[in-house]
């Protein structure tokens, strides 16, 4: 069965490739949805294509009027009106002539202008023109049949909310709906295809933009990466990518990250997290090129800040080494942000990612329980494609007798857990790091003590030993203090 793609970003993923030819379907949402914005974005992709778009409406609105708000959108191009996008209007045949003038003006509109698509508008005025159920399902059938003859697909646009039993549904062979939801104080708009005949798609709600592109869909990331795109090659466990701290690649049992790994870091602001993921970049090799994702420095404070702990990552940046990919907190969607990462990924063949601050990710969520599935699908297609990721968490206790920890879901997707947090000793603050987790591979489970310096992060050797020192109530180890433990 042949498809035609609607050139609408990440539609014809969601149809599992496109649009039939030859077939019908509804696209159906309230006032001010997207409907007209998608139709049309298809028909001037059609167009691009070489092929003729005829686009028929049963409304009162003028087609002057539509152009003028279509023009301020980038897909619009003037040249394919009325060469390859023709514009005609059905509402007086369908006051003079009934049903059957409407249907033959567009047999023979169709087949004139030899339309690879047809989009028609005001599929609410037929359900209303028609007398009965019956009739209705017999306009639809002889304008589909006409269209399937001609090789053409239908796209039936209407704002009414048909049920599924109702006589439009049953008919065509797909069912678009797009909607939108308000959460909290912000509206998202969402699209869902409740019907499509003779093809897989991705089911669920998909969340979409409208700007000055047009239409946007977004794919839910857990249903486009279900399995990852390409097959995963496991890296050798003695393979590693170093950290850029020479120190930390001792502590974590081979010289490093395992390449093709997922590792957290997790603890409070201000402890250090940013900083081990800057000396992650910056231990990165040309053939390696890095990504740091961000959401809360920019790139400019960012390279300072590098520059201050002795780290030239504006080289780097010189040489398309590095990218610095800066996106402020904002009313942000989950997918776009998802997307975003893996096309970034994909346009350099990026093989060192820094993720600074996977909260962004949580916060972008409208439906917090799939992040779980969202995390796995992220993290398995990074591997797949050969990339080594370091995320940061960010915990909320800044010193204190509890540890707070990621969720359990997220600490057993990746890979690698390392921890760090403030403790308070001798009335002074101290930082210490931990691994607790390196998959598939021995590590030193000893508490460091480090600081931050004009060289970066460097581990601190410590004289006084002490015990206790997550707990909150740090003490004087008795080894330290030359006494024997007793037995």
């Amino acid at each position: 069965m042949q498809r035609i793609t609607t050139g609408v970003p990440g539609l014809d993923t969601v149809l599992g490739g496109g649009l039939l030819r030859g077939r019908s379907y509804i696209i159906q949402g309230s006032p001010g949805a997207g409907k007209t914005i998608l139709a049309n974005q298809a028909c001037f992709h059609r167009a691009a294509e070489g092929d003729q778009a005829l686009f028929v409406t049963l409304l009162s609105e003028s087609h002057d009027t539509l152009l003028q708000h279509l023009s301020t959108l980038d897909f619009y191009e003037p040249h394919h009106v009325p060469q390859s996008v023709y514009y005609i209007s059905a509402l007086g045949t369908l006051q003079r002539e009934g049903l059957d003038g409407v249907a033959r003006l567009l047999r023979e509109e169709t087949a004139s202008r030899k339309a690879s698509l047809l989009v028609f508008d005001g599929l609410l005025n037929v359900r209303d023109a028609t007398g009965s159920a019956p009739d209705l399902k017999r306009f639809l059938h002889t304008v589909q049949t006409q269209a399937a003859f001609a090789g053409c697909t239908i796209l039936m646009l209407t704002s009414a909310q048909l049920d599924d039993q109702s006589p439009e549904h049953t008919v065509v062979d797909g069912v678009i709906e797009l909607g939108n939801m308000v959460t909290g104080v912000r509206t998202v708009r969402r699209l869902q295809v409740r019907k499509f005949r003779g093809g897989a798609s991705l089911e669920g709600l998909h969340q979409f933009q409208i700007d000055q592109r047009g239409v946007t869909i977004f794919p839910r990331l857990e249903a486009q990466y279900a399995l990852p795109s390409m097959e995963d090659e496991a890296s050798s466990p003695e393979d590693r990518a170093g950290t850029g701290i020479q120190d930390l690649d001792a502590i974590m049992g081979g010289g490093g990250i395992p390449r093709n790994s997922a590792t957290l870091v997790f603890g409070p602001s201000g402890i250090g997290k940013t900083t081990l993921g800057l000396h992650f970049l910056a231990a990165s090799q040309p053939d390696e090129p890095a990504l740091h994702y961000g959401f809360y420095e920019n790139p400019k404070r960012l390279l300072s800040k590098a520059t201050a702990l002795g780290l030239d990552l504006r080289s780097q940046v010189g040489k398309g080494q590095l990218e610095i990919m800066w996106h402020p907190p904002g009313e942000r969607l989950l997918d776009a942000m998802g997307q975003g990462l893996l096309d970034a990924v994909a346009r350099r063949g990026v093989k060192r990612l820094f993720i600074d601050g996977l909260g962004a990710f949580e916060r972008a969520a409208i439906h917090l329980p799939r992040l779980v599935e969202y995390f796995t699908a992220l993290t398995s297609e990074l591997r797949a494609r050969g990339v080594t990721t370091v995320a940061t968490w960010e915990s909320r206790n800044i010193v204190g007798g509890s540890v707070e920890t990621p969720a359990p879901e997220l600490s057993s997707i990746v890979d690698n857990l390392v921890y760090m947090r403030f403790v308070e000793w001798r009335a002074r603050m101290h930082r210490l790091m931990a691994v607790v987790k390196v998959r598939d591979s021995a590590f030193d489970q000893d508490l460091h003590h480090f600081c931050i310096t004009k060289h970066g992060l460097e581990f601190v050797p410590q004289k006084d030993g002490a015990d206790a020192l997550l707990s909150g109530f740090a003490h004087r180890s008795p080894a330290a203090a030359g006494e024997v433990p007793s037995a």
